[in-house]
């Protein structure tokens, strides 16, 4: 079939189109034909050999697709060969055919394209993740969203303003960013490179004002995000883009508010997991996203042959939402 592989011969690794060996689909999963997938930073990661991929999964990136069945294993209840399903892989949406197990595939809502079905799985998943399984988000209470304008910053948004109720704050890059954030819901857009987070918003909700951040920078964020918690604030970590290592931690600050400090990847979970997650995602959600309420944000869709210059556009922080691979 055909695949992206990772070519090492250069001074730097790049995505190349090649030939794999066709996936075979176990009892309880479907071979699906690919039609969009859509990039993440973990495919940088991968393709730069910091993040191999979980035992059993495939060798080649690709964290989420959108398709169309093409055969079903013996045992698989829920889908037929012409469906159209989208979903988060561990690996392997870098081609033309993959296989998924048939509990962690959800039905393209009507009006979707495979190109918007394709940017769903790992922003949404992981926002959801973080807001409700990690950050225990409750109605009325104030959110601090870090790379608002990334993939999973724009779906947690949306998440955090449609479903939850919540207030939302965001650091952005850039002025066309805080806009687009703003249009998702965002309540304060905060353009990091201009302005100091921690007294934008403390000045706007108060020093100790926010009960919940979503953070995938890290270190250079560590001593704002502990300020501006309240009581009971809890701080999930996604990454770490920024740098992992912290000079120095108060911990009079994590007892005095009663902190908690989360850190997660949803890849090498269980598939248990998994499964669990998509299932009440769907549950809760999938009405806003088949009305239109929730609506991932694309910001280029790219033929799967220039997969390269979409890895360069998410490398250089340029876009604002998901990159879309099409065309296998």
């Amino acid at each position: 079939m055909k695949a992206l592989l990772v070519d090492t011969a250069g001074e730097r690794p790049v995505m190349v189109p090649g030939e794999h060996p066709d996936p075979v689909a176990g009892e309880k999963e479907l071979l699906v034909a690919v039609k969009a997938t859509a990039v993440n930073r973990a495919d940088l990661a991968q393709k730069a050999g910091k993040y191999p991929p979980p035992e059993g999964a495939s060798p080649l990136l690709g964290l989420e697709m959108s398709g169309v069945v093409e055969q079903t294993g013996r045992e698989v209840t829920r889908y037929r060969p012409g469906d159209r399903v989208f979903g988060l892989l561990p690996g392997g949406g870098y081609a033309s055919h993959c296989v998924i197990h048939e509990e962690l595939a959800m039905p393209v809502p009507e009006a979707f394209s495979f190109e918007q079905a394709a940017a769903v799985p790992e922003a949404f998943l992981t926002a959801w993740q973080a807001l409700t399984w990690l950050g225990e988000a409750r109605e009325g209470e104030r959110v601090l969203i870090h790379a608002g304008a990334s993939g999973v910053g724009t779906a947690a948004i949306q998440l955090a303003k449609q479903r939850l109720g919540c207030a939302v704050a965001v650091t952005v890059g850039s002025v066309e960013k805080a806009d687009l954030c703003r249009k998702l819901g965002a309540d304060l857009a905060v353009i990091y490179k201009q302005e100091d987070f921690r007294e934008v918003i403390a000045g706007t909700w108060g020093p100790a004002g926010i009960d919940l951040i979503i953070d995938p920078v890290g270190a250079p964020y560590w001593e704002r995000n502990i300020d501006l918690l309240g009581m009971d604030g809890r701080l999930v970590y996604l990454a770490f883009m920024g740098g992992s290592g912290v000079d120095e931690v108060r911990l009079g600050s994590l007892l005095r508010k009663r902190l908690t400090v989360r850190g997660s990847t949803l890849r090498n979970r269980p598939l248990v997991y998994k499964i669990d997650l998509t299932k009440d995602f769907q549950a809760k959600n999938m009405d806003l996203l088949a009305n239109g309420q929730l609506q991932p944000v694309i910001d280029s869709v790219f033929d799967w042959t220039e997969a390269e210059k979409a890895h360069q556009r998410m490398e250089q922080n340029l876009n604002a939402g998901k990159l879309v691979l099409t065309g296998f």
